[in-house]
């Protein structure tokens, strides 16, 4: 599992890796930028600018509230942005580390937009159950990344193997090393713990997925 994730993380630093990588997060960070925008223009409705002070607090309430929700935002919008590249990257992956293996086939282009949209929904809600736990320290941050753990091995895992057998036997298949899957999860929720990295997480996750369900193929 080490190696697969050092495969996936060496790859990233690659030339055509990188050219997907900065197509998804920059237009992640479009997208997160339109969003902000979007919750300052509803916050500026609650403010009164008829008392200068209640207007300043409010002012420096909103902003702080915007910077968390932004932060707490990220995962599910890079998720989101970045499910449009897992093929590409896929192939990248396929074409350099496993040449002589049958190349996996793209998800039709309905299903993977449908699949992209529900694991964000997933990802935010899990984010916003932790952002709710932030009363509780240390809990929160456990139960953050056991959650993400889980849900991101599921994922991103289930989309290596629907690339060489239908959902069903995918997701069979994962259920089957269900220990495996969210040990690599979990790797998977550290480095998306960490800021800057975490716009990369979900492409770095779909080359580690790949290498871990190619490993447990042939195990």
């Amino acid at each position: 599992m080490i190696e697969a994730a050092l495969l996936a993380l060496r790859q990233a630093f690659s030339p055509p890796f990188r050219s997907v990588l900065f197509k998804s997060v920059g237009l992640a960070l479009v997208l997160l930028f339109f969003l902000g925008v979007l919750l300052q223009t509803i916050a500026t409705k609650w403010i009164d600018l008829s008392n200068a002070n209640y207007d300043l607090v409010a002012s420096l309430l909103s902003g702080f509230g915007i910077l968390i929700a932004l932060i707490f935002l990220v995962p599910p919008v890079v998720s989101l942005v970045a499910g449009f590249f897992q093929d590409k990257i896929a192939d990248l992956v396929e074409t350099e580390h496993y040449p002589s293996d049958p190349p996996g086939r793209e998800l039709p282009t309905l299903r993977s937009i449908f699949l992209a949209s529900r694991f964000a929904l997933l990802v935010l809600g899990v984010n916003l159950v932790a952002l709710f736990l932030l009363l509780v320290p240390g809990v929160n941050i456990i139960v953050w990344w056991l959650a993400n753990g889980y849900l991101l091995g599921r994922e991103y895992f289930e989309f290596a193997a629907m690339r060489f057998m239908p959902e069903d036997q995918a997701r069979a298949f994962r259920k089957r090393h269900r220990g495996r899957v969210f040990m690599g999860g979990l790797l998977v929720a550290a480095f998306m713990a960490v800021p800057i990295l975490n716009l990369a997480t979900p492409l770095v996750a779909s080359a580690f997925m790949i290498h871990l369900f190619k490993k447990t193929k042939r195990t």
